[in-house]
């Protein structure tokens, strides 16, 4: 039996996603730049996507471009949200995915700011004192905090921290890769100036994304080259990308109640089963938490075991199970994960992150943990 419990880092493609792809692989291939009608036709399809994409987040085909992915459109929403608007102090966390952490230690290092990290407790909660207090005493900030975290699943409050933003007058971005097609946006009444999208997280195609940014707060473009994207993107567009993302975030939005309640009870069985079967099982963050965390995502850290030490992904992947995750500490060439290291994780203990989607089965659970049970026999 295979397995596939890695839906964070990439879901299969929607079979219905595919066919509204293949027309723009095979028929409409004119360059959407072109004034003939092989062009017209390909921007219109283009720009009936973007149109598709501001009605399901509610709000205006200006405020969204089409990028490579969520890593292209965090650098660009970053820097050049930085760039534009003079800003010369960040506030993130340590536990931001490397496309902003990485972004706003670059641009520290080149002395365009000085970067705040705010502290996370062992459960990896900010501290929002903290972020009042370094917004009160920097004004005209950059508020960078993802809406979930991609390991362990903490779900942050996008609404209190934008109108703390607002509050002191700061430029508010959050990564929403893992949350966009699993979550309703509404981008009228949430008080964010930018978020991003990966279309592959939600059932649609690699290397296509996008960024909105809020009509009032716009900002310089970060790739030159043409006047793609309104002038905010040069390059030839990804065409079957913007096509295929849209149609998959349309998908999602259809019978998005309907697909949490399939995958929340998957993850609440996951609990349930993995309590059962084997003691002093522990969940990393705010995982076990249904209400507060990704219900797609379940970070589970596994007792010692000299068996496993190290091995448990391989173990798992020979068993045909695909997860991720790892330990907290770096030793050789492997590098541990630095969310779990922010929370002071137990190095003894191996960490697997299981991440699900629509088209996993309470039978796909039910295996995992009885591998799992296995394969911690010896501790049981």
């Amino acid at each position: 039996m295979k397995v596939y419990f890695d839906n964070a880092a990439t879901t299969a493609m929607d079979e219905r996603v595919i066919e509204a792809m293949l027309p723009f692989m095979k028929d409409h291939y004119g360059n959407p730049s072109s004034v003939h009608s092989h062009g017209r036709e390909v921007r219109t399809a283009i720009e009936r996507s973007r149109k598709k994409v501001a009605e399901l987040l509610n709000a205006t085909p200006a405020e969204i471009f089409f990028t490579s992915g969520g890593t292209e459109a965090d650098n660009t929403a970053l820097v050049c949200g930085i760039e534009t608007h003079g800003i010369t102090h960040a506030i993130t966390s340590p536990l931001e995915h490397h496309a902003v952490l990485h972004t706003l230690e670059v641009c520290e290092q080149k002395g365009k700011i000085k970067l705040t990290k705010l502290d996370v407790n062992e459960q990896g909660v900010i501290d929002m004192d903290q972020l009042e207090a370094s917004l009160k005493a920097n004004p005209n900030s950059l508020v960078s905090l993802m809406h979930a975290n991609n390991e362990i699943g903490n779900i942050n409050d996008l609404n209190k921290i934008g109108s703390l933003a607002k509050e002191y007058g700061a430029f508010f971005h959050s990564d929403t890769v893992q949350t966009m097609g699993h979550y309703v946006h509404d981008l009228k009444s949430l008080p964010v100036d930018s978020i991003v999208a990966g279309g592959h997280k939600f059932h649609g195609p690699k290397g296509s994304g996008f960024l909105y940014v809020r009509k009032d707060k716009k900002i310089h473009p970060f790739i030159h080259g043409g006047a793609q994207e309104r002038n905010m993107r040069g390059g030839t567009e990804n065409v079957i990308g913007i096509i295929g993302i849209a149609k998959a975030l349309e998908l999602a939005y259809e019978d998005m109640a309907g697909h949490e309640t399939h995958v929340k009870a998957l993850k609440k069985h996951f609990i349930e089963s993995l309590k059962a079967g084997i003691p002093d099982v522990e969940f990393n963050g705010l995982s076990e938490d249904l209400d507060k965390s990704l219900y797609t995502v379940l970070n589970v850290s596994l007792p010692p075991s000299e068996a496993n030490a190290g091995m448990l992904l391989f173990n798992l992947d020979l068993a045909g199970i695909s997860a991720s995750g790892g330990s907290a500490c770096s030793s050789g060439a492997t590098v541990g994960s630095h969310v779990l290291r922010a929370l002071n994780h137990n190095p003894e203990r191996d960490s697997v992150r299981f991440s699900f989607s629509r088209y996993n089965t309470i039978e796909d659970v039910d295996y995992a943990v009885e591998k799992l049970k296995e394969l911690y026999a010896v501790e049981a």
